[in-house]
């Protein structure tokens, strides 16, 4: 019985160690197998940064590891070449005419006829209206008739003073001669002298008839309204019958057959602005035209609230196309250069604040953006002068500039991410798959992996 006991003992001992050395074997190669998996996973990751980023299109960098942050940016590139430039300055504002006169009447009275509508072309000296006259005709009758009494009042003033003229010769002779005594020689002499002022106080009263009649005349002269300028009929705000008094305006002609543009010109352009430079007038009515004028009027002082100074451009106007009250555009031509070195205004960047350009520069990576400080001159709304830092024939970024840095990778019109690294892609494809390959059969082989006993 004992011997039995001892005997089941030593068999289940035997049996446990058996078990527990094939449980660590199993162990250990599970492990040596999982480390061959992981070894050959990081193969393959290897060949993937290896070949497909490192040598292939991505131009000597991951995106997010090692190389460039930003991805590479298609542009526009253009030549600098040459061109003529000018400068403008360029107001805005409103047409007015040459002349705008206001025309009335000069004498109280009825509107008796009025001859002219809005828009009527008219000259200077015209009639254009009449005020009722019969009063100042009658008047003028009046006057006329006192002319003629002074008149005939000298006429006999006159003959009187011819009279007295030979009665004061015959009596100074008579009395020469002793024949008559001195007081009827200065008694004649008298009667002379009254005659003399008779005469003067007549030729004085026809003088006053006269200037009265002149004035009368006047007077009936002004119940003709006349335009004062040749134009055209701007405003017509009475009617035949309405009542009008002296100053009191109703009919506006306006002269247009040169209008006037006048602006108010900064400080830093009105020195640059001379009399008699060329302007081009555009309006909204005519789109696309362009008028011809010249400056006339500079104002010699300036605004001190807005430091402007008004200048005034006239504009032939023969045709009466253009009307005051329209709205203009006037542009002056205040500096020109010819055959210039010029570039488009695209390709002006400000980078660190310094003007300047960006070029593309070839590398191995590819086309780099590359910044070049340059010194600009006449800059308007298409080009730019240079007149330092570049040579005619350089190529400069145009389109895209504005949103280039230093270094920048750049690709051509057409031209994809992808060209340019596909050498490097077969090269990292075939090392990654070796890596793939040796991981996954580390997977599937465990005892490859596990280490020899």
């Amino acid at each position: 019985m004992k011997r039995s006991i001892i005997v089941i003992g030593v068999l289940v001992a035997v049996v446990g160690a058996g078990a527990y050395y094939a449980t660590r074997n199993s162990n250990a190669q599970a492990s040596a197998a999982d480390a061959a998996g992981q070894r050959g996973n990081r193969g393959g990751q290897g060949g993937n940064q290896g070949g497909g980023n490192f040598g292939g299109g991505n131009f000597g960098g991951n995106n997010n590891q090692g190389g460039g942050q930003r991805q590479p940016m298609t542009v526009e590139t253009a030549q600098v070449k040459r061109a003529d430039m000018s400068n403008e300055v360029t107001v805005v504002g409103n047409l007015i005419g040459a002349q705008t006169v206001e025309a009335g009447p000069k004498v109280a009275g009825r509107l008796e006829t009025v001859s002219v509508r809005l828009g009527d072309r008219v000259t200077r000296g015209q009639t254009i209206a009449t005020v009722e006259d019969r009063e100042i005709q009658e008047q003028v009758k009046q006057a006329k008739a006192s002319y003629d009494v002074s008149a005939a009042t000298i006429r006999q003033r006159e003959a009187d003073l011819r009279l007295a003229q030979t009665n004061l010769d015959r009596s100074r002779n008579l009395f020469e001669r002793q024949l008559i005594p001195k007081q009827t020689f200065d008694d004649t002499d008298s009667r002379y002298q009254a005659a003399v002022a008779q005469l003067d106080l007549a030729r004085a009263q026809f003088a006053q008839a006269q200037a009265r009649l002149d004035e009368l005349k006047i007077n009936l002269s002004n119940t003709n309204i006349t335009s004062p300028v040749s134009g055209f009929v701007g405003k017509r705000s009475l009617d035949p019958g309405a009542w009008v008094t002296p100053n009191a305006p109703f009919i506006s002609v306006v002269d247009i057959g040169i209008v006037r543009f006048v602006a108010n010109i900064v400080e830093k352009d009105i020195r640059r602005i001379t009399s008699g430079l060329a302007a081009d007038v555009e309006v909204d009515a005519y789109p696309g035209e362009k008028f011809v004028g010249r400056v006339a009027h500079i104002a010699p002082v300036l605004d001190p609230a807005t430091r402007t100074g008004q200048i005034e451009v006239e504009i032939a106007n023969g045709n009466f196309r253009l009307k005051p009250g329209m709205y203009a555009k006037v542009s002056f031509i205040v500096d020109k250069k010819n055959n210039a070195l010029v570039i488009p205004t695209t390709a002006l960047v400000d980078l660190g604040g310094s003007r300047g350009v960006f070029t593309a520069n070839a590398t191995e990576q590819g086309q780099v953006a590359s910044f070049k400080k340059i010194d600009v001159g006449i800059v308007n709304q298409t080009l730019a002068e240079v007149t330092a830092g570049l040579s005619e024939g350089d190529h400069i970024v145009t389109t895209g500039a504005a949103a280039l840095r230093e270094g920048d990778r750049i690709l051509m019109p057409g031209q994809t991410a992808g060209e340019g690294r596909q050498g490097g892609g077969r090269g990292g494809n075939r090392q990654g798959g070796q890596g793939r390959r040796g991981g996954e059969g580390g997977g599937q082989n465990p005892a490859a992996g596990a280490p020899r006993s």
